[in-house]
């Protein structure tokens, strides 16, 4: 039990940097950025940046790019391409395994192509199909907290301290609901050898904490789960941004649509890696 709650801590803290840097950037560019800065985050190429930075196992980008997203600096495409290639613990998992190398190398790629293509399309979708344009360039995160009135650091340190707060809650309860459920409840849950498995793997990778993602790639590793549905549990596992997308965007509904698009990417991106990749 001590160490549950000492993983939750230890997980909470990881993200404590990203969060904090996260939060700094978007005070000081509230105040003070220029229109060229903003023009250069909400790029067309966005979701390729974004893909690339979520395939560096931390999930602490994710973090950072739901804090992004709700200051309106990334575009939703450029957010998802972050959500849908973020692996977090499964790459240095993969790393310890020297066995497992070309596992690693063709996850990092299916994610990458996936993440950038939904990216792409979300955007598209969203600028010039539907027509919507971006919003104001910043969402105020000081409208009822009176942050407005501190120092950039001051309300950094305001807006960081509440987050990690509710990670740190989060964490804990599902670090001690993941313990008393057990892995092989999970591994039948999953429905080993069943075409529905991508479906379910994709639900389970949206526990957001470190865990799900190595649960899932130690039950790939054994045998219980399809290459296609350890990349659909993955795609899901945005670690921690989908919590503070959550927290820190007010619109609900686009929050739950935004969660749609990435299940329904996911399965399809695992539903295909298994048809090409049989194991």
């Amino acid at each position: 039990m001590l160490d549950i709650l000492l993983d939750s801590i230890f997980d909470t803290l990881k993200a404590l940097p990203f969060l904090f840097g996260a939060y700094l950037l978007l005070e000081f560019l509230e105040r003070r950025a220029s229109g060229k800065l903003v023009s250069a985050l909400r790029g067309p190429l966005g979701p390729v940046g974004g893909a690339v930075l979520g395939c560096v196992p931390q999930c602490g980008f994710s973090v950072a790019a739901a804090n992004f997203y709700a200051g309106r600096l990334i575009s939703p495409g450029t957010l998802l391409a972050v959500f849908l290639a973020t692996s977090d613990e499964a790459v240095p998992l993969l790393l310890s395994r020297p066995e497992a190398m070309p596992d690693l190398l063709r996850l990092l790629g299916v994610k990458l192509i996936a993440a950038i293509s939904l990216g792409l399309l979300t955007d598209l979708v969203s600028q010039r199909i539907l027509k919507r344009s971006q919003e104001p360039p910043f969402h105020d995160f000081c409208e009822e907290c009176g942050c407005e009135e501190k120092g950039v650091l001051r309300a950094a340190l305001h807006h960081t301290g509440e987050v990690v707060l509710l990670l740190f809650l989060v964490n804990l309860a599902l670090s001690y609901a993941i313990y008393f459920i057990g892995e092989d409840a999970l591994s039948r849950f999953l429905l080993s050898g069943s075409i529905f498995q991508p479906f379910l793997a994709a639900l389970l990778g949206f526990i957001p904490n470190c865990a799900a993602s190595v649960l899932l790639t130690e039950l790939y590793l054994a045998g219980s789960l399809s290459f296609g549905s350890v990349v659909a549990g993955l795609c899901t596992g945005a670690g921690l941004g989908l919590i503070v997308l959550f927290q820190v965007n007010r619109r609900l509904r686009e929050n739950l649509t935004l969660a749609g698009v990435l299940y329904a990417a996911a399965v399809f991106t695992g539903l295909i890696c298994n048809l090409l990749f049989p194991r």
